[in-house]
């Protein structure tokens, strides 16, 4: 069985397959249309875009519509994904002798490489500044029909492990925490019908948490409402908000955004307004903050949830608040970049780095370090 001939394209192909997938992370992209062309994506790449394209090219016109043809395909996908730019890498190894890929090396984002065998590809820097392994990983032992087994069986292995963290993250959890937060508010609207001390003891005011240091208020605020139908409305978003962004992030994380961007709120509130202000609304844009910075790491899933309700929800209440009055939008805007830096800091799940978490935390010190400052200490 082991004396069965692979073509040499082929094994190539198979072998590119075999790096950019198990050992980059890069899945396959369904494109209709198109034929001898394999593309494959990886958003947290520096190419986000990997062509391997086995079609014969004879010219250099068939190779200026083969870079029209991906710049088309690329702009779709940069709409797609959200993406601000996409690099891409097209590896040829199929390409005629009359094709002088060398007259196109300036074409922007995109870069060109002409392999007939793994170790071409150390001729060009970009491949190797990128993927400093790729020529060593791509040096198999088995041969043949051994090496299609191979190949294959590691590639499987790869795609059900991905499905397996797909499915732990976007499988239904129970929104303990959202349920907890949904009767804590409620509750506490509850006692104010019976206290009317409560609102101004513990409502978000610039004069009381800056001369009587009464810093509890940042939070406390918060867990307050001044009326049914601003508690009706805020807790119907908590719910409906929160019930998916705790599933995705998890109970402890989910918890600490939602407190990270209420506090958020209440430091931008005190730094343009002297009036009490009490919501939900802050925490609850912080929510929306950081689902989407959740979509945008899991965008290939969620873009169009992203771009269809959540950035025109996000949009439509600012504006609601910009032309409504009685409505803190301070507290808005200051809990939705909380939500979006406090979902950085505390990270999605099987995709963001330490790196990233880390300038996540620092961001979102920045940020209420600053208003801190202005307000506390030079009295702005």
């Amino acid at each position: 069985m082991n004396e069965i001939i692979i073509d040499k394209k082929e094994e190539l192909v198979m072998k590119l397959l075999h790096y950019f997938i198990t050992e980059r992370g890069y899945n396959p992209v369904i494109i209709r249309g198109v034929k001898d062309e394999i593309w494959l994506e990886n958003l947290e790449d520096d190419y986000k875009i990997v062509r391997i394209v086995s079609g014969y090219i004879h010219n250099n016109e068939q190779f200026k519509f083969d870079i029209f043809k991906t710049k088309n395909l690329l702009k779709t996908i940069k709409k797609k994904t959200l993406s601000f730019k996409i690099n891409a890498l097209s590896i040829f190894v199929n390409l005629g002798d009359n094709v002088d890929i060398s007259e196109f090396e300036d074409t922007p984002n995109i870069k060109f490489a002409n392999i007939h065998e793994a170790s071409d590809l150390n001729k060009y820097r970009f491949v190797t500044t990128a993927f400093p392994d790729i020529t060593k990983d791509m040096n198999f032992k088995e041969k043949g029909l051994e090496l299609f087994m191979k190949i294959t069986s590691d590639i499987n292995k790869k795609n059900e492990g991905d499905a397996k963290m797909n499915e732990d993250v976007f499988r239904p959890k129970k929104p303990i925490v959202t349920y907890v937060l949904l009767a804590l508010n409620i509750l506490i609207f509850i006692l104010c019908m019976f206290n009317d001390n409560i609102l101004p003891m513990f409502a978000v005011n610039r004069i009381y948490i800056t001369e009587l240091h009464e810093y509890y208020r940042l939070i406390t605020g918060i867990f307050l409402h001044t009326n049914l139908l601003h508690l009706v409305f805020n807790m119907y978003a908590l719910y409906v908000i929160g019930m998916q962004l705790e599933s995705f992030l998890g109970k402890w994380k989910y918890l600490l955004v939602y407190l990270l961007s209420g506090l958020g709120g209440s430091m931008l509130s005190i730094f343009f307004s002297n009036n009490f202000s009490v919501g939900a609304s802050g925490a609850i844009f912080g929510l929306m903050g950081a689902l989407l910075y959740f979509g945008y790491h899991y965008r290939v899933y969620l873009d169009s949830v992203v771009k269809s309700q959540i950035i025109p929800l996000i949009i439509l209440n600012l504006l609601i608040g910009f032309t409504s009055s009685g409505i803190d939008n301070w507290a808005h805007i200051g809990g939705l970049v909380g939500g979006i830096l406090s979902c950085m800091a505390v990270g999605v799940k099987y995709k963001s780095s330490r790196f990233e978490m880390i300038n996540g935390i620092i961001m979102y010190l920045i940020f209420i370090g600053f208003i801190g400052y202005m307000v506390f200490v030079r009295g702005i």
